[in-house]
This record gives structure tokens, C-alpha cells and sequence, in this order.
């Protein structure tokens, strides 16, 4: 896996105030953020998704602007060109990248979304977008993590063994994020990502935001 690259047209920080919140997901491979997150939005209609641009080819049942944006290098070469994308980085041989426009129309309007990105990408939105909130989702250990990649059956032996030498480099990076949630049981798990996204609707900023006129009832500023 190689850095993350920073489009230099979209390196200034962004704006603090966004009245709506951007949660950034982060795991190894085969860990079940994907499941999590899916789960996420299926019992809370106020989050919704951030799709990514891929040069990856489509898996299984995924479809293209559902999972993914799935695209040529070609197109992606033209995106970074002309600073579509606050951030890409070569992920497993291929890139990914994060749409400016797509999180700014969302967050700006109240709205909550979440992004599901590796490591580097989370770190470099949090240095353009302080408020963003950082979940690491880590497996209960690596032994459960080869298991789960075997059973999905979608990558080749070697495909496994490269995502389980960049898993051990990935769960080192849990420190550097706001939040770690442990998915060992997919139900605790899921309970515990809900319980981050309502604590952030129930800080004081938004909390005054959402419900201005109780605030001015109680004289509170």
C-alpha cells in the first residue's frame, strides 16, 4: 500500500461549521465495516453514504454508484487533474478517491454522512475537515481475519496473504483515530457505531443548532 496523495488544489483546511457531522470509517480488509456501515444506515435514515471513485473492478453484487463509482484509469487520471477529489490513494494495487462536492452538499445541509476509506485517506480528511469523526474497526484478532477473507471467496490465495500483511500495518494505526470498535460479535458491533453517531447529534453545538428556539426559550448562547 502506498501514501496517500493529497490533490494540492484541495489542500486548504474546511470550514468548521458545518451544521451536519462526517463519520470516516477505517478497517483491514474482510473486517465487516462495510456490513457495519450498511447496517448503519439501514436503522438510521440520517446517515447516509459517501461513494467513492475505484479504478478496482466490481465484487460480487456490487453495482456502480451504489458500492462505488467504478471507473477507468483514464477518467480517474482527468478527476485528479482537475481537483475532484479531496483525497486518493493507491489501495491493493488500485486507486480510490473522495469526492469534495459529494460530503460538502451533505454536511452543509444538515445532513450526516459516512465515508468508508483505508487508513491514510481517514487521517487526511481529518486535517481538512477537523470535525470529522475517525471510527477504526478492528477484528478480534488476525487468525478471525484470515477466516473471514477465506470465507467471502472473492480473492485468490495471494490477494489473501497481501491483505493480511497490510492488515498488520493498518490496526497499528488505531491510535491516531477518535474511536475503535472490536468487531467480534457484528450485533455489539453495530450497537456500538449507533452509540457514536448519537452522541455527536447530542453535543452542545449540535444540540443548539437542531433545537435553536429551546435554546433561546432557556436564554442559553
Amino acid at each position: 500500500m502506498s501514501a496517500l496523495l493529497l490533490n494540492p488544489k484541495r489542500s486548504s483546511v474546511i470550514g468548521m461549521d458545518y451544521p451536519g457531522n462526517l463519520f470516516v470509517v477505517a478497517a483491514p480488509s474482510g473486517t465487516g465495516k462495510s456490513s457495519l456501515v450498511k447496517a448503519l444506515m439501514e436503522v438510521d435514515s440520517g446517515v447516509a453514504p459517501s461513494v467513492s471513485h475505484t479504478t478496482r473492478a466490481p465484487r460480487g453484487q456490487e453495482m456502480h454508484g451504489r458500492e462505488y463509482f467504478f471507473v477507468q484509469n483514464s477518467e480517474f487520471d482527468a478527476m485528479v487533474a482537475a481537483g475532484d477529489f479531496l483525497e486518493w490513494a493507491h489501495v491493493h494495487g488500485n486507486r480510490y478517491g473522495t469526492s469534495r462536492q459529494t460530503i460538502e452538499q451533505r454536511i452543509g445541509g444538515g445532513g450526516d454522512i459516512v465515508l468508508e476509506i483505508d487508513w491514510q485517506g481517514a487521517l487526511q480528511i481529518k486535517r481538512l475537515f477537523p470535525n470529522a469523526i475517525l471510527v477504526f474497526v478492528l477484528p478480534p484478532s488476525l487468525e478471525e481475519l484470515r477466516a473471514r477473507l477465506l470465507r467471502r471467496g472473492e480473492d485468490s490465495p495471494e490477494v489473501i496473504e497481501l491483505r493480511l500483511n497490510n492488515a498488520r500495518l493498518e490496526v497499528a494505526q488505531a491510535s491516531s483515530f477518535d474511536f475503535v470498535i472490536i468487531n467480534e460479535i457484528f450485533e455489539r458491533a453495530l450497537f456500538d457505531l449507533k452509540a457514536i453517531v448519537h452522541a455527536q447529534r447530542l453535543k452542545f453545538s449540535a444540540q443548539k443548532t437542531l433545537r435553536a428556539d429551546t435554546f433561546k426559550a432557556l436564554n442559553i448562547t
